[in-house]
């Protein structure tokens, strides 16, 4: 009898270990499927939708508002083409690059070429430099060679896209300042910044021309020094009436024959030169205004980096219902300083103090934007009470060359190439007070993360692997 139970009870353990076996094989394979299933079902959501976020000091591996504007606007694919030879770490440093443009428009295409393979190739497009990029779009190309700048990269595109260069023309012959000239007061550099920008520039004689060319992007007229003759002036006047867009550089209240030009847009200049004693914490004279605020408009939307205006004008425009113009404020400067009415010649050094009968505490507003409907696409005006920001002499400092970019872009109607601008780092400088103990606290900070604390790591890891063993 326990012989047989014994048996039985080995049949049906048997039995058991059969089905809990079976049973454990279809969990583990249900599982193994499930499993496979979420990584095709995980793989093909990858590849479908694609979602990225940068969490980098300053969002160095994203692109600005105005690189995706200018992606975002243009119609079709862009094709890069690398020559560089087979260097798999240079050319991930490339891939990386374009990989921010790409993450913004899809159908931006690389290619890798190495010369050395295809050396009749990278002569027929001229290739001279490791590394050098050929962008092509709607069958314009341009090159690039390196380092590669976003500002440069996006800069190119926006030479592309403009299929059609339209000129920007400037008056000449006044002693204005000239946008080929190299001299300090001229505005050489800004003009060379806006043939890269796609823009030529144009300099139509109106004492023998018909009239200003009304194909041309705007007029520029740059601060004359002498009376602008009756006969350019209503040429300019034609231009303005037939919808010619405008950017007018005033460096005092004296108009040079082009009163009758601000009287028909409405502008006032008050007599006086802007005074920024806060300029002085910088090192610089108190003629020099700098500017932090702006107005509500396109030009100036997300525009956060600091101008200067040296010897600054108030100027001001007024909209009425006769001449139609819509009139916006756009700088702002000297918020703690004044509009000194006093005569100041150009280059003076004198002190100066408020006078609340004569003087007109800020902010002062030195640029106004005018704008009104004709025809299709509009008529556009910019006027600001300074010249200098824009010239040679001043071109780089703080965002000057990005405020004048923006104002020639919203003049031609390219409003969504605004605020191209780099990415500011944060708190890459650190500042060490002079006195000697800061100077030693310092240095203690700095050869204590860098030699002392690796110093005491090694000896601490070697004392406990020497008591470990001991033991």
């Amino acid at each position: 009898m326990p012989t047989v139970y014994v048996a039985n009870r080995i049949t049906l353990m048997m039995k058991t270990n059969r089905k809990l076996r079976f049973q454990l094989f279809m969990q583990n394979s249900i599982f193994v499927l499930l499993f496979l299933l979420f990584v095709f079902l995980l793989g093909f959501l990858s590849h479908e939708y694609h979602y990225s976020r940068d969490i980098t000091q300053g969002s160095r591996n994203t692109l600005t508002e105005g690189s995706v504007n200018v992606l975002k606007q243009m119609d079709g694919p862009v094709n890069i083409t690398v020559y560089v030879s087979q260097d798999d770490q240079y050319r991930k440093t490339i891939n990386d690059f374009v990989a921010r443009y790409q993450r913004a428009k899809t159908d931006v295409k690389l290619k890798f070429i190495n010369p050395a393979e295809e050396p009749k190739l990278a002569q027929e497009e001229g290739i001279r430099a490791e590394g050098e990029m050929v962008v092509e779009f709607q069958k314009r190309t341009e090159h690039m060679v390196p380092p590669y700048i976003e500002q440069d990269m996006t800069n190119l595109l926006v030479r592309l896209s403009r299929s059609n260069q339209r000129a920007v023309m400037y008056l000449d012959g006044h002693g204005e300042r000239n946008l080929i000239g190299i001299k300090n007061h001229d505005l050489g550099e800004f003009g060379k910044q806006l043939e890269k920008k796609g823009f030529k520039l144009a300099n139509p004689d109106l004492t023998i021309a018909q009239g200003v060319p009304s194909n041309g992007a705007m007029l520029v007229i740059a601060a004359p020094q002498v009376d602008v003759s009756d006969i350019e002036v209503k040429k300019i006047k034609d231009y303005l009436d037939s919808g010619g867009n405008l950017l007018w550089l005033l460096d005092d209240e004296n108009m040079h024959g082009l009163q009758t030009i601000a009287e028909y847009i409405g502008l006032q200049i008050t007599p006086g030169m802007v005074i920024d004693l806060s300029s002085t914490q910088y090192g610089a004279d108190s003629k020099i205004a700098f500017a932090s605020q702006y107005g509500e408009h396109a030009i100036t939307k997300n525009f956060m980096l600091r101008t200067l205006f040296p010897e600054a004008r108030m100027v001001s425009a007024q909209g009425s219902e006769d001449n139609g113009w819509k009139v916006s404020n756009l700088v702002e400067v000297a918020p703690n300083g004044w509009l000194e009415t006093t005569k100041i010649e150009a280059g003076d050094k004198v002190k100066v103090s408020f006078d609340d009968k004569k003087d007109i505490h800020g902010p002062i507003n030195i640029a106004v934007a005018l704008e009104r409907s004709y025809g299709k696409r509009g008529q556009r005006i910019v006027v600001v009470g300074n010249g200098n920001f824009l010239s040679n002499t001043f071109i780089a400092n703080g965002g000057n060359l990005d405020l004048g970019v923006n104002m020639v872009n919203w003049l031609a109607g390219d409003d969504s190439l605004i605020t191209i601008q780099p990415k500011p780092l944060k708190d890459v400088n650190i500042a060490i007070p002079a006195d000697n103990w800061n100077k030693f606290l310092a240095i203690l900070v700095f050869f204590g993360y860098r030699i002392i604390l690796p110093l005491i790591l090694l000896f601490a890891g070697v004392y406990i692997w020497w008591k470990r063993r001991k033991a």
